[in-house]
């Protein structure tokens, strides 16, 4: 059914008065149900090094500050005069030629916390450095558009809190044929078939239940869905290859999932950086090349939209194991056909402008970020997502 056709035979539209605001939000909300709008969210997990990833050739200080890891022009590719990318992530260069990325750089947000556990939890949860949430930004996006259970997928073994909303979580899915065949044993049908809704509420376990029917019903719809398009694309043979492969199995299949999240682990490079970085930014950029050629073949990159974002940067200056220690504000990379801005969003950090402790001063905060692709890709009201108003960017 149209979005138009929807309004018509809708009972709100024939016979109640709306005030603006409520018309504005109903809109919001339906567009939001019948989009093809898909992001996809990869998380650089153990803060990436983003001062040698983007990189600032011509900047005395950054060389000053780094004398042992430091990247020489000639381990980059430039994209501007003043700015190169680190040399392992040459795969994504011909994308950038497209016009198929945009970096923001200075990202992060107020008073920063320097733990992974708990910038994860900010980062997911959308939250203040003070303010402690019990759901996700994209569970509370779940509970607004109040979609079907697999709007959201995480291809991982467990759910991060970020997909955890307070009515509603999305699904974390490994292997969609796995998954299906877990929902049929005997064990998971006995649960689900013989508590009672007095024995729930006794034992407060509804919201388990809940979630249980949830995945029951959504995995024979998943598994038939996507059965019939296997991928004919090499991804690299690890595991985050394989979670690219997985996503784009369930995109070029048209599944309804409008939200992916996905990790890359090993970024927390205390020592001997340089060896290590390089090796998983070729691992990323290797395995996005693949998957967004795969989504281009397929005709499905149009409806797509990649956010790649780490939980913290490093400290500039490096340490004496020739390595980075835990920073602050750090670069974006957003991915897409739809970017409005190709190449560097904003300007790269000011090196000669440091907090007390030696760290980058952020600009943009990250929330911004989510409030765009939000409002601008999933046309859905931000402001009651993120609980608070986040000034709009200009990136699509």
């Amino acid at each position: 059914m149209k979005r138009r056709d929807f309004l018509k035979q809708s009972t709100f539209a024939s016979g109640m008065f709306f005030v603006p605001q409520f018309l504005k939000a109903f809109e919001h909300n339906t567009n939001s149900i019948f989009s093809n709008k898909k992001v996809v969210i990869i998380q650089l997990k153990g803060g990436n090094d983003g001062l040698n990833t983007v990189v600032p050739f011509n900047n005395d200080i950054y060389y000053q500050q780094r004398n042992n890891i430091a990247l020489k022009q000639a381990d980059l590719f430039k994209i501007s005069d003043e700015v190169g990318l680190h040399k392992s992530l040459q795969p994504l260069q011909k994308l950038y030629d497209k016009g198929f990325l945009s970096i923001i750089n200075n990202v992060g947000y107020p008073n920063p916390n320097l733990s992974h556990f708990r910038a994860t939890d900010i980062w997911q949860t959308a939250s203040d450095s003070n303010e402690f949430l019990q759901n996700g930004w994209v569970g509370r996006y779940l509970d607004f558009i109040k979609g079907n259970p697999y709007t959201a997928i995480e291809v991982d073994e467990s759910l991060s809190l970020m997909m955890k909303g307070k009515t509603q979580n999305g699904l974390a899915i490994t292997d969609s044929k796995m998954f299906y065949n877990s929902m049929k044993a005997p064990f998971f049908n006995n649960v689900v078939s013989n508590y009672n809704d007095a024995h729930l509420s006794e034992h407060n376990l509804g919201y388990l239940y809940n979630t249980m029917i949830d995945a029951k019903s959504s995995a024979k719809h998943i598994y038939e869905k996507t059965k019939t398009k296997n991928s004919s694309a090499e991804y690299p043979k690890n595991l985050f290859g394989k979670q690219l492969k997985n996503i784009s199995q369930f995109i070029n299949s048209g599944l309804e999932t409008q939200v992916y999240y996905a990790g890359l682990s090993g970024f927390d490079t205390h020592a001997n950086q340089t060896n290590t970085q390089a090796r998983l930014l070729n691992l990323y950029a290797e395995t996005m090349e693949v998957f967004i050629n795969d989504l281009q073949k397929n005709n499905t990159f149009d409806d797509v939209l990649i956010l790649t974002f780490s939980e913290f940067g490093r400290r500039v200056k490096q340490n004496e194991s020739k390595g980075t220690d835990h920073g602050t504000a750090n670069n974006v990379f957003l991915m897409g056909k739809n970017l409005k801005k190709q190449g560097l969003y904003n300007n790269l950090p000011n090196l000669a402008n440091l907090d007390k402790n030696g760290n980058l001063k952020y600009e943009i905060d990250f929330r911004e970020i989510y409030a765009t692709i939000l409002d601008k890709w999933l046309k859905v009201d931000d402001t009651a997502i993120l609980n608070k108003s986040f000034s709009k960017l200009g990136f699509i």
